[in-house]
């Protein structure tokens, strides 16, 4: 695509099968989907109204549709091989043939239509994949089972077509049940853009949409609101509840002047915003930019069944050939030549290798989702298997949000009485939080006297001839603190409890020599609290989505292979950038449609089982490659040398892929 004129970048995201183009200027639409369709990928224009309305899924729907048909043919073809095999001969021989046909012909022509299609798309433009073979394989013991019945032959391979289609839409359809749900974590961004707002225009109130939205509009944000855009208070004060997009535990206060983004939450006052960003220009929308770009560098990870099958099309059909060339010189038969060339295309169908990987990840899957994981990628096991990093967030993935305040019992009781009728009189945040934790201890408020609140510093009153103060830390290590008169500050320390399952996770994974780091969008003071506490190697806080995407690209330049684990808008880009992605059930739909497997229980311990299971399916997986190699090793030189009818091919073929499959079982922990 970019070497097309006029196209300056082109992208290509292989899960949502769909293609970015940055073009010069108006592009020729037509144009861009020929040159698609020049290469045997079939391209319409993106419609996101048939994208919204596609529902269920009517790909799987029809592959289990065709299974059924071809499992059922199978079955009836087989009982009439049966009796041909037990001595039917002359006309009633000729007649069970004649029935076989009946039913396996429109089987395989409907079941079979999936390999059809894709080997006759690549072939159209020169080029071969691993429908090929397969399709081959199926319309020549097809056809030449219809010659032997036209022409009374003793032997007919029907059964041989439909055991081998049906074992093929096997591999498919456990392909197909590990896929992620094809929806974009990007895509999940526009729930949280406000779809109109409420302007001040000529001094009146307007209703307009968002996208009406200019530059230097005075918005207003009413209590419980989403912010549309991003911009700078004029007028109110209130708090906004950062957490979905940077981690903040705490909502945040905000005041005339301070600056807000698109998608924060307005929580207690109405405020009235100037827009200083808008459309494109937002941070939610800059934000979904990054996840898009994201998600399409993840897609260059190449499973290992596409690596193993790199040169496995041209060998099959070079082996085929050879094999119909060198009969037919040898004997002048052009019949024999084709059964020979027929069995030896089907003994080395790709049974075996399609259903190694599949069959492995759907046990695993199976055997992960009752420990509490849901596998949304059909790479996501292999890509774990090869990290060697793990990088998490901290509020809602390593602790469960749930601030609480320590430090309390250190504090004299005449202090504990003070504290809490100074945060009786503050709305801020932290302000109710301890007045609720001192409340719960039985404490009595004090009587205090010249009572006022400093902004950005904290509130001041006298206990008797004391001043005492609660508010802002003004040390350089920041925090909550009362002080009373000159006496040193006492640090209220602000933690939030641990996700069960944190520590234990923390700890295995380093005894496995897994480098493991925290990333949150909290304070620095907040982050480096919960690294000691965990004892991480490195914590780092304030960090924006784009400071997190920046880091995970250097641990990759450091060639390391990061899982990262997050649950929250700040850490989709992250999680797209990520090697392999974990995401807790009680984060936000976005990010969920984000990451690879999702948490679904509380505890994070069964992220150790991931581990463990992905390994063992890593192994598993070699171990079908290696089943799938020496059944070749012995199978092909046997169908070549004339040894092997295709009705012999087919059933060692099935043997093979019964082997992967119990083979695969061995998974399950």
């Amino acid at each position: 695509m970019a070497k097309l004129p006029d196209v300056l970048d082109a992208r290509v995201n292989l899960s949502l099968k769909r293609v970015t183009v940055q073009t010069r200027g108006d592009a020729d639409e037509d144009a861009l989907i020929n040159a698609l369709l020049g290469l045997g990928f079939e391209a319409l224009p993106l419609d996101t109204d048939t994208l919204r309305a596609a529902e269920g899924d009517p790909v799987g729907r029809g592959l289990l549709l065709r299974l059924a048909v071809a499992g059922f043919a199978m079955m009836n073809v087989m009982i009439l091989s049966v009796a041909v095999w037990a001595g039917a001969a002359d006309a009633t021989r000729d007649l069970f043939h004649w029935i076989s046909a009946i039913i396996a012909l429109p089987a395989v022509a409907f079941s079979a239509r999936p390999f059809f299609v894709s080997a006759l798309s690549v072939v159209r433009v020169g080029r071969v994949n691993m429908e090929v073979p397969i399709s081959l394989a199926i319309l020549l013991a097809s056809g030449l089972s219809l010659y032997e019945t036209m022409a009374g032959g003793e032997e007919a391979y029907f059964d041989a077509a439909l055991s081998l289609t049906f074992f093929l839409l096997i591999g498919r359809y456990l392909d197909h049940r590990t896929r992620a749900a094809a929806r974009s974590a990007a895509q999940e961004l526009a729930a949280l853009e406000v779809p109109s707002a409420t302007c001040i225009r000529d001094g009146n109130p307007v209703r307009v949409k968002s996208a009406e939205i200019v530059v230097g509009d005075l918005v207003q944000v009413p209590a419980g609101g989403r912010v549309p855009v991003d911009g700078v208070i004029e007028t109110g004060r209130s708090q906004l509840d950062r957490s979905l997009l940077t981690g903040e535990s705490l909502p945040v206060a905000a005041d005339v002047g301070n600056k807000v983004v698109s998608g924060e939450v307005n929580l207690s006052a109405p405020l009235v915003v100037r827009a200083t960003a808008v459309g494109q220009d937002t941070t939610l929308r800059r934000m979904a930019e990054m996840v898009a770009v994201a998600e399409s560098g993840r897609s260059h990870y190449t499973p290992l069944a596409d690596r193993a099958a790199q040169l496995y099309a041209p060998l099959v059909h070079g082996v085929a050939a050879l094999a119909f060339i060198g009969w037919f010189i040898a004997t002048g038969d052009l019949r024999y030549a084709l059964n020979i060339a027929i069995a030896t295309l089907i003994i080395t169908c790709p049974c075996a290798l399609g259903l190694a990987v599949p069959a492995v990840t759907t046990a695993a899957s199976g055997s992960l989702f009752r420990k509490g994981l849901l596998i949304k990628s059909a790479t996501a096991l292999e890509r774990l298997a090869e990290v060697d990093a793990a990088v998490f967030d901290k509020t809602g993935t390593l602790t469960d949000g749930t601030p609480i305040v320590t430090d309390l019992q250190d504090l004299s009781e005449q202090d504990r009485a003070a504290a809490l009728a100074l945060s009786r009189i503050s709305d801020h945040p932290v302000s109710r939080l301890l007045a609720s934790a001192l409340e719960g201890m039985g404490v009595v408020a004090s009587d205090l006297t010249d009572i006022s609140e400093r902004a950005s510093d904290g509130v001041y009153g006298r206990d008797g001839a004391d001043l005492v103060r609660l508010g802002k830390s003004r040390s350089a290590e920041g925090g909550t603190v009362f002080q009373r008169g000159d006496l040193p500050e006492h640090l209220l320390r602000i933690d939030e409890t641990l996700r069960p399952g944190a520590q234990e996770v923390v700890d295995g994974l380093q005894a496995q020599g897994l480098y493991v780091e925290l990333l949150s969008g909290d304070t620095e003071f907040a982050a480096s609290q919960l690294g000691e506490r965990l004892g991480l190697e490195r914590a780092s806080g304030s960090m924006l989505p784009a400071d997190k995407i920046d880091r995970l690209a250097a641990l990759q330049e450091d060639g390391k292979k990061v899982l990262m684990v997050g649950d929250g808008l700040n850490d989709m880009g992250a999680m797209a950038q990520a090697f392999v992605s974990i995401s807790p059930a009680s984060g936000v739909d976005a990010t969920r449609a984000t990451s690879d497997i999702v948490l679904l229980g509380r505890s994070l311990a069964p992220i150790q089982d991931a581990f463990t299971v992905a390994r063992r399916a890593h192994a598993r997986i070699r171990e079908n490659f290696g089943i799938a190699v020496c059944y070749n090793a012995v199978a092909v030189p046997l169908a070549v040398s004339g040894y092997a009818s295709p009705l012999m091919a087919a059933l060692a073929m099935s043997t093979s892929s019964i082997l992967v499959i119990l083979n695969a079982l061995r998974v399950r922990v």
